[in-house]
Protein backbone atom coordinates (compact mmCIF):
# COMPACT_ATOMS: atom_id res chain seq x y z
CA UNK A 1 0.00 0.00 0.00
CA UNK A 2 3.18 2.80 0.35
CA UNK A 3 3.19 4.20 -2.67
CA UNK A 4 -0.73 4.78 -2.92
CA UNK A 5 -0.98 5.89 0.88
CA UNK A 6 2.11 8.28 -0.23
CA UNK A 7 0.00 9.58 -3.44
CA UNK A 8 -2.62 10.02 -1.18
CA UNK A 9 -0.97 11.87 1.66
CA UNK A 10 0.60 14.29 -1.11
CA UNK A 11 -2.56 14.97 -2.84
CA UNK A 12 -4.27 15.48 0.61
CA UNK A 13 -1.11 17.73 2.04
CA UNK A 14 -1.19 19.68 -1.04
CA UNK A 15 -4.70 20.48 -0.65
CA UNK A 16 -4.58 21.34 2.81
CA UNK A 17 -1.30 23.81 2.47
CA UNK A 18 -3.60 25.43 0.05
CA UNK A 19 -6.22 26.00 2.44
CA UNK A 20 -3.78 27.11 5.43
CA UNK A 21 -2.60 29.70 2.99
CA UNK A 22 -5.48 30.82 2.33
CA UNK A 23 -6.53 31.12 5.54
CA UNK A 24 -3.27 33.01 6.93
CA UNK A 25 -3.65 35.56 3.76
CA UNK A 26 -7.71 36.27 2.88
CA UNK A 27 -8.20 37.92 0.12
CA UNK A 28 -8.27 42.21 0.43
CA UNK A 29 -5.32 41.62 3.63
CA UNK A 30 -1.48 43.18 3.70
CA UNK A 31 0.78 40.78 2.19
CA UNK A 32 4.53 40.45 0.65
CA UNK A 33 4.94 40.79 -2.84
CA UNK A 34 5.86 37.24 -3.46
CA UNK A 35 8.17 34.84 -5.95
CA UNK A 36 7.34 34.16 -9.03
CA UNK A 37 4.74 31.65 -8.97
CA UNK A 38 5.48 27.83 -10.43
CA UNK A 39 4.27 27.16 -14.08
CA UNK A 40 0.67 25.33 -14.12
CA UNK A 41 1.07 21.39 -14.37
CA UNK A 42 0.77 20.16 -17.82
CA UNK A 43 -1.24 17.23 -19.34
CA UNK A 44 -0.52 13.91 -17.78
CA UNK A 45 0.09 11.56 -20.81
CA UNK A 46 -1.52 8.17 -20.88
CA UNK A 47 1.27 5.75 -19.43
CA UNK A 48 1.85 3.24 -21.65
CA UNK A 49 0.91 5.26 -25.01
CA UNK A 50 2.45 3.73 -28.05
CA UNK A 51 3.89 6.04 -30.44
CA UNK A 52 2.74 6.79 -33.70
CA UNK A 53 2.95 8.98 -36.36
CA UNK A 54 -0.18 9.80 -38.36
CA UNK A 55 0.02 9.84 -42.33
CA UNK A 56 -0.62 12.91 -45.11
CA UNK A 57 -2.63 10.22 -46.83
CA UNK A 58 -4.23 6.87 -46.36
CA UNK A 59 -1.62 5.23 -48.15
CA UNK A 60 0.85 5.51 -45.41
CA UNK A 61 -1.57 5.63 -42.39
CA UNK A 62 -0.03 3.30 -38.92
CA UNK A 63 -2.60 1.49 -37.75
CA UNK A 64 -4.28 1.97 -34.42
CA UNK A 65 -4.84 -0.65 -32.08
CA UNK A 66 -8.42 -1.62 -30.91
CA UNK A 67 -8.45 -0.79 -27.23
CA UNK A 68 -5.30 1.02 -26.97
CA UNK A 69 -3.79 4.28 -26.69
CA UNK A 70 -1.82 6.24 -29.09
CA UNK A 71 0.38 8.85 -29.08
CA UNK A 72 0.87 11.70 -31.77
CA UNK A 73 1.66 15.44 -33.45
CA UNK A 74 -1.28 16.89 -34.81
CA UNK A 75 -0.27 20.15 -36.93
CA UNK A 76 -2.68 22.36 -39.18
CA UNK A 77 -4.50 19.89 -41.69
CA UNK A 78 -5.27 15.97 -41.71
CA UNK A 79 -3.90 13.12 -40.19
CA UNK A 80 -4.65 9.68 -41.21
CA UNK A 81 -4.59 6.15 -39.09
CA UNK A 82 -5.66 2.74 -40.35
CA UNK A 83 -7.95 0.73 -38.18
CA UNK A 84 -8.94 -2.90 -38.56
CA UNK A 85 -12.37 -3.78 -37.63
CA UNK A 86 -14.32 -7.45 -36.85
CA UNK A 87 -17.75 -7.49 -37.76
CA UNK A 88 -19.05 -8.77 -34.80
CA UNK A 89 -22.24 -5.63 -33.99
CA UNK A 90 -19.71 -3.87 -32.11
CA UNK A 91 -18.92 0.16 -32.00
CA UNK A 92 -15.79 1.50 -31.73
CA UNK A 93 -15.00 5.43 -30.54
CA UNK A 94 -11.98 6.74 -31.36
CA UNK A 95 -11.12 9.70 -29.28
CA UNK A 96 -8.77 12.72 -30.00
CA UNK A 97 -7.19 15.00 -27.07
CA UNK A 98 -5.24 17.83 -28.23
CA UNK A 99 -3.32 19.51 -25.79
CA UNK A 100 -2.12 23.09 -26.97
CA UNK A 101 0.64 25.00 -25.07
CA UNK A 102 -0.37 27.48 -21.88
CA UNK A 103 0.80 30.03 -24.14
CA UNK A 104 -0.79 28.66 -27.31
CA UNK A 105 -3.13 31.40 -28.87
CA UNK A 106 -6.56 30.34 -29.93
CA UNK A 107 -9.40 31.63 -31.23
CA UNK A 108 -13.28 30.32 -31.29
CA UNK A 109 -12.40 28.72 -35.10
CA UNK A 110 -9.84 26.46 -33.67
CA UNK A 111 -10.48 23.03 -33.04
CA UNK A 112 -9.95 19.58 -34.14
CA UNK A 113 -12.36 17.25 -36.03
CA UNK A 114 -12.37 13.19 -35.89
CA UNK A 115 -13.59 11.12 -39.15
CA UNK A 116 -13.98 7.63 -39.14
CA UNK A 117 -14.58 6.14 -43.19
CA UNK A 118 -14.27 3.35 -44.96
CA UNK A 119 -11.81 2.36 -48.26
CA UNK A 120 -14.12 4.21 -50.12
CA UNK A 121 -13.86 7.50 -48.62
CA UNK A 122 -16.94 7.43 -46.86
CA UNK A 123 -17.66 9.06 -43.51
CA UNK A 124 -19.12 6.38 -41.43
CA UNK A 125 -22.79 8.13 -40.01
CA UNK A 126 -22.01 10.63 -37.26
CA UNK A 127 -19.19 11.41 -37.87
CA UNK A 128 -17.12 13.67 -38.17
CA UNK A 129 -16.80 14.35 -34.44
CA UNK A 130 -15.97 18.12 -33.76
CA UNK A 131 -14.32 19.84 -30.65
CA UNK A 132 -13.06 23.91 -30.49
CA UNK A 133 -12.18 26.15 -28.48
CA UNK A 134 -13.29 28.72 -26.23
CA UNK A 135 -11.00 31.32 -24.51
CA UNK A 136 -8.28 29.61 -23.57
CA UNK A 137 -5.99 27.24 -24.51
CA UNK A 138 -7.43 23.74 -22.96
CA UNK A 139 -7.42 20.53 -23.76
CA UNK A 140 -10.11 19.46 -26.23
CA UNK A 141 -11.62 16.02 -27.00
CA UNK A 142 -13.20 15.22 -30.39
CA UNK A 143 -14.50 11.78 -31.04
CA UNK A 144 -15.20 9.67 -34.19
CA UNK A 145 -17.38 6.46 -34.07
CA UNK A 146 -18.02 3.33 -35.56
CA UNK A 147 -21.62 2.29 -35.38
CA UNK A 148 -21.12 -1.66 -35.81
CA UNK A 149 -24.79 -2.19 -34.52
CA UNK A 150 -26.41 0.32 -35.07
CA UNK A 151 -25.70 1.28 -38.82
CA UNK A 152 -24.78 -1.21 -41.87
CA UNK A 153 -22.41 1.33 -43.45
CA UNK A 154 -19.76 0.47 -41.38
CA UNK A 155 -21.03 -2.83 -40.01
CA UNK A 156 -18.55 -5.03 -42.32
CA UNK A 157 -15.10 -6.24 -41.53
CA UNK A 158 -12.37 -5.10 -43.34
CA UNK A 159 -9.87 -1.91 -43.17
CA UNK A 160 -10.99 1.55 -42.03
CA UNK A 161 -9.37 5.54 -41.76
CA UNK A 162 -9.15 7.65 -38.90
CA UNK A 163 -8.81 11.04 -40.06
CA UNK A 164 -8.13 14.05 -37.27
CA UNK A 165 -8.42 17.61 -38.85
CA UNK A 166 -6.99 20.55 -36.90
CA UNK A 167 -8.07 23.81 -38.34
CA UNK A 168 -5.96 26.94 -37.16
CA UNK A 169 -7.30 30.87 -38.02
CA UNK A 170 -4.21 32.95 -39.33
CA UNK A 171 -3.52 34.57 -36.10
CA UNK A 172 -3.40 31.01 -34.10
CA UNK A 173 -1.19 29.36 -32.58
CA UNK A 174 0.80 27.19 -35.72
CA UNK A 175 3.16 24.68 -33.63
CA UNK A 176 2.56 20.98 -33.67
CA UNK A 177 0.60 19.93 -30.50
CA UNK A 178 0.14 16.65 -28.46
CA UNK A 179 -1.99 14.24 -29.36
CA UNK A 180 -3.57 11.34 -27.54
CA UNK A 181 -5.62 9.06 -29.58
CA UNK A 182 -7.78 6.24 -27.32
CA UNK A 183 -9.75 3.30 -29.16
CA UNK A 184 -12.26 1.82 -27.35
CA UNK A 185 -15.09 -0.91 -28.47
CA UNK A 186 -18.47 -1.44 -26.91
CA UNK A 187 -19.37 -4.99 -27.32
CA UNK A 188 -22.79 -5.89 -29.41
CA UNK A 189 -25.76 -5.73 -27.91
CA UNK A 190 -28.44 -9.06 -26.59
CA UNK A 191 -32.21 -9.53 -27.03
CA UNK A 192 -34.13 -7.23 -26.22
CA UNK A 193 -32.04 -4.10 -25.99
CA UNK A 194 -33.91 -0.93 -27.03
CA UNK A 195 -34.08 0.78 -30.28
CA UNK A 196 -35.04 3.68 -29.91
CA UNK A 197 -34.74 6.33 -27.99
CA UNK A 198 -36.08 7.17 -24.05
CA UNK A 199 -39.27 9.76 -24.26
CA UNK A 200 -38.71 11.08 -21.07
CA UNK A 201 -36.66 14.27 -20.09
CA UNK A 202 -35.02 15.16 -16.85
CA UNK A 203 -37.61 18.34 -15.62
CA UNK A 204 -35.74 19.11 -12.16
CA UNK A 205 -32.61 21.32 -11.72
CA UNK A 206 -29.71 19.34 -9.62
CA UNK A 207 -30.03 19.42 -5.75
CA UNK A 208 -27.13 20.20 -4.69
CA UNK A 209 -25.65 19.39 -1.62
CA UNK A 210 -24.79 22.05 1.20
CA UNK A 211 -22.52 19.79 3.61
CA UNK A 212 -18.98 20.47 4.44
CA UNK A 213 -16.13 20.21 1.80
CA UNK A 214 -13.63 17.90 1.69
CA UNK A 215 -10.88 18.10 0.11
CA UNK A 216 -9.86 16.47 -3.54
CA UNK A 217 -7.30 17.77 -5.66
CA UNK A 218 -8.45 17.52 -9.25
CA UNK A 219 -5.68 16.19 -11.98
CA UNK A 220 -4.17 17.39 -15.09
CA UNK A 221 -6.34 15.60 -17.96
CA UNK A 222 -8.70 12.63 -18.67
CA UNK A 223 -5.49 10.46 -17.55
CA UNK A 224 -4.93 11.33 -13.78
CA UNK A 225 -8.50 13.00 -12.94
CA UNK A 226 -9.90 12.79 -9.51
CA UNK A 227 -12.53 10.02 -8.35
CA UNK A 228 -15.65 12.33 -6.91
CA UNK A 229 -18.66 10.63 -5.26
CA UNK A 230 -22.04 12.72 -4.65
CA UNK A 231 -20.96 15.32 -2.08
CA UNK A 232 -19.26 18.88 -1.61
CA UNK A 233 -15.18 19.25 -2.53
CA UNK A 234 -12.58 21.81 -2.06
CA UNK A 235 -9.88 22.24 -4.40
CA UNK A 236 -8.19 25.42 -6.09
CA UNK A 237 -7.77 26.86 -9.47
CA UNK A 238 -4.45 29.74 -11.19
CA UNK A 239 -5.64 31.52 -13.75
CA UNK A 240 -5.29 29.03 -17.50
CA UNK A 241 -5.10 26.17 -15.15
CA UNK A 242 -7.67 22.93 -15.61
CA UNK A 243 -8.48 20.72 -13.53
CA UNK A 244 -10.08 16.97 -14.20
CA UNK A 245 -12.57 15.21 -12.17
CA UNK A 246 -14.13 11.60 -12.54
CA UNK A 247 -17.28 10.50 -11.44
CA UNK A 248 -18.54 7.08 -11.55
CA UNK A 249 -22.43 6.56 -12.92
CA UNK A 250 -23.77 3.99 -13.71
CA UNK A 251 -27.15 2.64 -15.37
CA UNK A 252 -30.04 4.64 -14.68
CA UNK A 253 -28.43 7.44 -12.87
CA UNK A 254 -28.59 11.22 -13.34
CA UNK A 255 -25.42 13.87 -12.93
CA UNK A 256 -25.88 17.24 -11.92
CA UNK A 257 -22.68 19.46 -11.08
CA UNK A 258 -22.29 23.29 -9.45
CA UNK A 259 -18.96 24.99 -9.61
CA UNK A 260 -17.99 28.23 -8.05
CA UNK A 261 -15.04 30.37 -7.81
CA UNK A 262 -14.42 32.51 -4.81
CA UNK A 263 -12.72 35.63 -3.94
CA UNK A 264 -9.06 36.09 -5.54
CA UNK A 265 -6.81 38.48 -4.47
CA UNK A 266 -6.91 41.33 -6.39
CA UNK A 267 -4.25 43.49 -8.37
CA UNK A 268 -6.26 45.79 -9.47
CA UNK A 269 -9.18 47.83 -8.54
CA UNK A 270 -11.39 46.10 -10.99
CA UNK A 271 -11.67 43.44 -13.32
CA UNK A 272 -13.97 41.14 -15.46
CA UNK A 273 -12.81 38.15 -17.57
CA UNK A 274 -15.50 36.60 -19.70
CA UNK A 275 -15.15 32.68 -19.52
CA UNK A 276 -13.37 33.40 -16.38
CA UNK A 277 -14.77 30.07 -14.76
CA UNK A 278 -16.12 27.31 -17.51
CA UNK A 279 -16.98 23.88 -16.94
CA UNK A 280 -17.52 20.93 -19.18
CA UNK A 281 -18.45 17.11 -19.04
CA UNK A 282 -17.22 14.41 -21.22
CA UNK A 283 -18.80 11.17 -21.15
CA UNK A 284 -16.69 7.53 -21.13
CA UNK A 285 -15.39 7.31 -24.19
CA UNK A 286 -14.37 11.26 -23.90
CA UNK A 287 -17.09 12.96 -25.85
CA UNK A 288 -18.20 16.40 -24.86
CA UNK A 289 -22.06 16.42 -23.04
CA UNK A 290 -22.56 19.76 -21.86
CA UNK A 291 -20.28 23.18 -21.32
CA UNK A 292 -21.04 26.32 -19.65
CA UNK A 293 -19.10 29.08 -18.43
CA UNK A 294 -19.60 32.50 -16.55
CA UNK A 295 -17.46 35.88 -16.28
CA UNK A 296 -15.45 36.31 -12.64
CA UNK A 297 -14.69 39.63 -11.59
CA UNK A 298 -12.43 38.80 -8.89
CA UNK A 299 -15.60 38.40 -6.39
CA UNK A 300 -17.65 35.36 -6.80
CA UNK A 301 -18.74 33.56 -10.00
CA UNK A 302 -20.73 30.41 -10.40
CA UNK A 303 -21.81 27.74 -13.02
CA UNK A 304 -24.37 25.17 -12.70
CA UNK A 305 -24.50 21.97 -15.06
CA UNK A 306 -28.37 20.77 -15.30
CA UNK A 307 -28.76 17.33 -14.17
CA UNK A 308 -28.04 14.71 -17.45
CA UNK A 309 -30.48 12.19 -19.24
CA UNK A 310 -30.67 9.13 -16.95
CA UNK A 311 -27.91 6.84 -18.38
CA UNK A 312 -29.80 4.53 -21.29
CA UNK A 313 -28.59 2.25 -24.01
CA UNK A 314 -31.23 4.24 -25.83
CA UNK A 315 -30.35 7.56 -25.84
CA UNK A 316 -27.79 6.93 -28.56
CA UNK A 317 -30.97 6.89 -30.86
CA UNK A 318 -31.64 10.83 -29.64
CA UNK A 319 -30.96 13.67 -31.84
CA UNK A 320 -29.69 16.18 -29.25
CA UNK A 321 -26.31 15.42 -28.01
CA UNK A 322 -26.81 15.83 -24.43
CA UNK A 323 -28.86 12.86 -24.92
CA UNK A 324 -27.41 10.86 -27.01
CA UNK A 325 -23.78 10.65 -25.42
CA UNK A 326 -25.25 9.60 -22.14
CA UNK A 327 -25.89 5.97 -23.55
CA UNK A 328 -23.01 4.35 -21.58
CA UNK A 329 -22.22 3.86 -17.94
CA UNK A 330 -18.46 4.54 -16.65
CA UNK A 331 -16.64 7.21 -15.75
CA UNK A 332 -18.18 10.29 -16.46
CA UNK A 333 -15.49 13.44 -16.92
CA UNK A 334 -15.41 16.84 -15.44
CA UNK A 335 -12.86 20.09 -16.15
CA UNK A 336 -13.35 23.13 -14.25
CA UNK A 337 -11.03 26.12 -15.87
CA UNK A 338 -10.14 29.41 -14.66
CA UNK A 339 -9.85 31.76 -17.68
CA UNK A 340 -6.07 32.65 -18.30
CA UNK A 341 -7.28 36.30 -18.35
CA UNK A 342 -8.24 36.19 -14.57
CA UNK A 343 -4.39 36.79 -14.53
CA UNK A 344 -4.57 40.17 -15.28
CA UNK A 345 -5.69 41.79 -12.22
CA UNK A 346 -5.70 38.75 -9.81
CA UNK A 347 -2.53 37.31 -8.17
CA UNK A 348 -1.50 34.56 -9.96
CA UNK A 349 0.63 32.36 -7.65
CA UNK A 350 -2.10 32.19 -5.16
CA UNK A 351 -4.79 29.36 -5.97
CA UNK A 352 -8.31 30.64 -5.85
CA UNK A 353 -10.92 28.85 -3.75
CA UNK A 354 -13.07 26.12 -6.07
CA UNK A 355 -16.00 24.89 -4.73
CA UNK A 356 -17.29 21.49 -6.69
CA UNK A 357 -21.36 20.27 -5.64
CA UNK A 358 -21.79 16.81 -7.14
CA UNK A 359 -25.58 15.53 -7.50
CA UNK A 360 -25.94 12.02 -8.23
CA UNK A 361 -29.97 11.16 -8.62
CA UNK A 362 -31.47 7.54 -9.15
CA UNK A 363 -30.34 4.29 -8.25
CA UNK A 364 -28.69 2.11 -10.31
CA UNK A 365 -30.78 -0.19 -12.94
CA UNK A 366 -30.05 -3.23 -14.72
CA UNK A 367 -27.38 -3.46 -17.93
CA UNK A 368 -28.54 -4.04 -21.11
CA UNK A 369 -28.05 -7.34 -22.03
CA UNK A 370 -24.53 -7.35 -24.18
CA UNK A 371 -22.55 -10.38 -25.79
CA UNK A 372 -19.39 -9.60 -23.63
CA UNK A 373 -18.45 -7.49 -20.30
CA UNK A 374 -18.56 -3.59 -20.95
CA UNK A 375 -15.14 -3.54 -18.33
CA UNK A 376 -12.40 -4.62 -21.35
CA UNK A 377 -13.98 -1.55 -23.24
CA UNK A 378 -13.69 0.89 -20.49
CA UNK A 379 -17.02 1.25 -19.81
CA UNK A 380 -19.24 -0.23 -16.93
CA UNK A 381 -19.33 0.53 -12.84
CA UNK A 382 -17.96 -1.68 -10.62
CA UNK A 383 -17.31 -1.83 -6.88
CA UNK A 384 -13.56 -1.11 -7.54
CA UNK A 385 -14.92 2.23 -9.12
CA UNK A 386 -17.27 2.99 -6.21
CA UNK A 387 -14.62 2.31 -4.69
CA UNK A 388 -12.34 4.74 -6.41
CA UNK A 389 -14.98 7.72 -5.87
CA UNK A 390 -15.40 6.94 -2.01
CA UNK A 391 -11.50 7.45 -1.89
CA UNK A 392 -11.00 9.98 -3.63
CA UNK A 393 -8.46 7.78 -6.37
CA UNK A 394 -7.39 9.19 -9.59
CA UNK A 395 -6.61 5.90 -12.00
CA UNK A 396 -3.08 5.13 -11.47
CA UNK A 397 -3.53 5.48 -7.98
CA UNK A 398 -6.33 3.05 -7.74
CA UNK A 399 -4.42 0.62 -10.18
CA UNK A 400 -1.68 0.68 -7.29
CA UNK A 401 -3.92 0.35 -4.89
CA UNK A 402 -5.38 -3.20 -6.70
CA UNK A 403 -1.54 -3.65 -7.37
CA UNK A 404 -1.12 -3.30 -3.83
CA UNK A 405 -4.30 -5.35 -2.44
CA UNK A 406 -3.26 -8.69 -4.93
CA UNK A 407 0.16 -8.35 -3.52
CA UNK A 408 -0.91 -8.17 -0.18
CA UNK A 409 -2.81 -11.20 -0.95
CA UNK A 410 -0.41 -13.03 -2.14
CA UNK A 411 1.49 -11.99 0.98
CA UNK A 412 -1.19 -13.52 3.29
CA UNK A 413 -1.30 -16.88 1.43
CA UNK A 414 2.26 -17.18 1.77
CA UNK A 415 2.38 -16.51 5.17
CA UNK A 416 -0.46 -19.23 5.59
CA UNK A 417 1.32 -22.15 3.77
CA UNK A 418 4.38 -20.97 5.53
CA UNK A 419 2.56 -20.91 9.02
CA UNK A 420 0.41 -23.86 8.33
CA UNK A 421 3.98 -26.14 7.12
CA UNK A 422 5.59 -24.41 10.56
CA UNK A 423 2.53 -26.55 12.33
CA UNK A 424 2.70 -29.66 10.56
CA UNK A 425 6.43 -29.69 10.69
CA UNK A 426 6.36 -28.91 14.50
CA UNK A 427 3.34 -31.70 15.24
CA UNK A 428 5.53 -34.34 13.09
CA UNK A 429 8.39 -33.42 15.43
CA UNK A 430 6.25 -34.11 18.39
CA UNK A 431 5.06 -37.27 17.65
CA UNK A 432 8.35 -38.39 16.57
CA UNK A 433 10.16 -37.16 19.78
CA UNK A 434 7.19 -39.32 21.95
CA UNK A 435 7.35 -42.17 19.82
CA UNK A 436 10.89 -43.11 20.71
CA UNK A 437 10.75 -41.76 24.24
CA UNK A 438 10.86 -44.83 26.72
CA UNK A 439 7.59 -46.34 28.21
CA UNK A 440 7.40 -46.20 32.02
CA UNK A 441 7.66 -50.15 33.77
CA UNK A 442 4.24 -50.70 35.71
CA UNK A 443 4.24 -52.67 38.56
CA UNK A 444 2.28 -55.81 38.99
Amino acid sequence: MGRVRRNVRTAAAATGAAALLLAAHPPGAAWAAPAAPEPVPSYRAADGAKQVRGGSSTADAPPLEVGGLHADTVSSGDRYYRLVLRKDGSNVYVSAVARPGADARVSHSDGIAVQVMTTEGRACPGNPGRADFGYDPVPISAVGIRWGAEDAVCAPAGVYYVKVTRTSAAGSDQRPWPLELRVQREPAHGPGTPTSAPSGRPSEAPVLPGTEPAGRAGGTGFNDARALGAGVFRDGLRPGQTRFYRVPLDWGQQLGVGAELAAARMTKASGSAAGGLSVSLYNPYRQLVAAKDASYDGEQAGVTLGRTVAVAYGNRYASERTVHSVALAGWYYLAVTMGGKVGEFTEDAQPVPLTLRVDLAGGAVAAPAYQEGLAAGGFGVGAADRAAAREGLTAPEAADAAENRSAMRVVAAAGFGTGTLLLAGLGGWILRARRGRPRPVTSG
